[in-house]
């Protein structure tokens, strides 16, 4: 199988590309020449690692008859100050809330999503430190 983004320049430092039918606008920020239509190209990597391993936490959860009040992925990316800038050092927060949720069946999902199944992770560790952390608010 291969993916295919075909992104097409609009302009200044705007491009747009039309992925699995919904339109994406990437752009540079004004203090970067840009027009800040959209959001930036490096975010964008901390947001496929966030959504990757948080649909695999949550279709491991569901297997499991679990499923959280509210569940998110928070993730932080510390940027390397000399050229080419890049994330040295990700740090993923995967936030649970209900009652009585069982924490070794989150660890064990969160394991499977960083250990096995997200593949935005299996490439991004080659290149850096990734850690996580697990809470749960009740």
């Amino acid at each position: 199988m291969k993916h295919f983004i075909d992104l097409a320049w609009k302009g200044n430092m705007a491009f747009e590309t039309d992925m699995d039918g919904h339109q994406v606008m990437i752009d540079a920020g004004k203090e970067s020449g840009g027009d800040d239509l959209g959001p930036r190209p490096k975010k964008l990597m901390l947001t496929a690692l966030a959504g990757c391993s948080g649909i695999d936490v949550i279709s491991i959860l569901k297997k499991m008859k679990i499923v959280p009040e509210s569940f998110r992925v928070v993730v932080e990316g510390d940027v390397t100050d000399d050229h080419p800038k890049r994330y040295q050092e990700i740090k993923v927060v995967y936030e649970f809330k209900g009652k009585d949720l069982p924490l070794e069946k989150l660890q064990k999902a969160v394991e499977l999503s960083e250990e096995k199944y997200c593949g935005v992770s299996a490439v991004y560790k080659r290149a850096m430190n990734i850690s996580s952390e697990i809470r749960v608010v009740e």
